[in-house]
């Protein structure tokens, strides 16, 4: 795991999008490898329904900025202590389609247990770094995105869950500078902008 590659890291950044949001990547380390923690959203909420995401949430006027802001939530969702954190560096800023800009930052956590903390996590899942750079875990379709035109999506298949999305795009990111895992060229597929998604 090369942390230092994601510190020399100098990310972009997105302005000009409705809200603020910040979330942590948080890596475990046990005798058997790194790992990564990632939430199941609940089922009734309105914004990405039962999708794998990250720790974290919307900025709020009383946070700091938006390190804190991470701080907050993930306290709020997993049960994380501020104190238990050490951010590593960041990945670029992106833009959802609920028109945020998500930042990222890739954070140490320690291996203990975690519980959903909030009516907005459904659960927590501890996924290998392992099976997540498996190129036989992952596949990626190419389509035409409503608000953002040619887009490639990308899907992690690892122990019963699917990553994909936004997290998904970080993932890749803190995979390539991380691991060295390489995405590959070509997409698997090209999908019609109405076909059905996870």
């Amino acid at each position: 795991m090369d942390f230092e590659a994601v510190a020399r890291f100098s990310p972009t950044e997105v302005t000009g999008e409705e809200r603020e949001a910040a979330v942590f990547v948080p890596v475990i380390e046990r005798a058997d490898g790194y790992y990564l923690l990632f939430t199941k959203r609940a089922e009734h909420l309105p914004d990405h329904p039962g999708q794998m995401s990250f720790p974290g949430g919307g900025y709020e006027p009383a946070d700091e900025d938006l390190v804190t802001t991470a701080m907050r939530e993930a306290d709020e969702e997993i049960g994380l202590d501020p104190s238990e954190v050490t951010v590593v560096g960041r990945l670029d800023d992106i833009r959802t389609i609920t028109r945020y800009a998500v930042r990222p930052f890739v954070a140490t956590i320690p291996d203990r247990e975690y519980v959903p903390g909030d009516e907005e996590v459904a659960e927590i899942a501890v996924l290998p770094v392992a099976e997540l750079i498996d190129l036989s875990n992952y596949e990626s379709e190419r389509r035409d995105h409503p608000h953002y035109g040619d887009i490639r999506l990308h899907f992690f298949h690892v122990d019963d869950y699917t990553v994909w999305g936004a997290t998904a795009r970080m993932l890749v990111q803190f995979l390539d500078l991380a691991t060295g895992w390489e995405m590959p060229a070509e997409v698997d597929r090209v999908a019609d902008a109405d076909a059905d998604l996870p």
